[in-house]
């Protein structure tokens, strides 16, 4: 139970997170190459009216299309995931949580009782990293809090234990 992470406070829905799941997620980030590359500032909402056109013009044109087999299914890198530096952004569970009008802060606890305090919007930009070289983050985690600019990726917030929204 180390590893899990709940968010609590003035949030509509209270979740736990896992990152020994996260591993598999499609919203993965690279962190070797993540500050490091060219960012491609996207509307997520927009892309995915664009897929979904797409798709409809192609089953239109083609017909339906049968769910994936073995054979077709996308492979996972394996050797990357066994050796990659992983993080989440946090935007994702924030916007799960449903933050209720009113709060104004998000506080990360630590283990150790230290708290970290930052404004919403500055929040949503923050990172969860979660693996090392491959390995997930055990003796210091179950995550690392990297601020979205990246500045603190040599030196960030450890052992964090809770996200509580005020």
């Amino acid at each position: 139970m180390d590893s899990i992470i709940p968010i609590k406070g003035k949030v509509k829905y209270k979740l736990t997170l896992d990152p020994s799941v996260w591993i598999f997620d499609d919203r993965r980030i690279d962190l070797k190459t993540y500050f490091t590359s060219p960012k491609e500032e996207s509307d997520e909402d927009l892309e995915y009216l664009f897929k979904m056109g797409k798709h409809w013009s192609r089953e239109i044109m083609e017909g339906a299309t049968f769910p994936p087999t073995l054979k077709t299914e996308r492979k996972f890198d394996r050797h990357g995931m066994q050796t990659g530096t992983f993080g989440m952004e946090i935007k994702y569970f924030l916007d799960n949580a449903e933050i209720e009008d009113g709060a104004t802060t998000v506080v990360f606890e630590c283990k150790d009782g230290t708290e970290h305090a930052f404004p919403i919007e500055e929040a949503y930009t923050f990172i969860f990293k979660y693996s090392q070289d491959g390995k997930p983050l055990k003796e210091d985690g179950p995550v690392h809090l990297i601020f979205g600019d990246g500045s603190n990726l040599d030196n960030p917030i450890r052992n964090i234990s809770a996200i509580r929204v005020e």
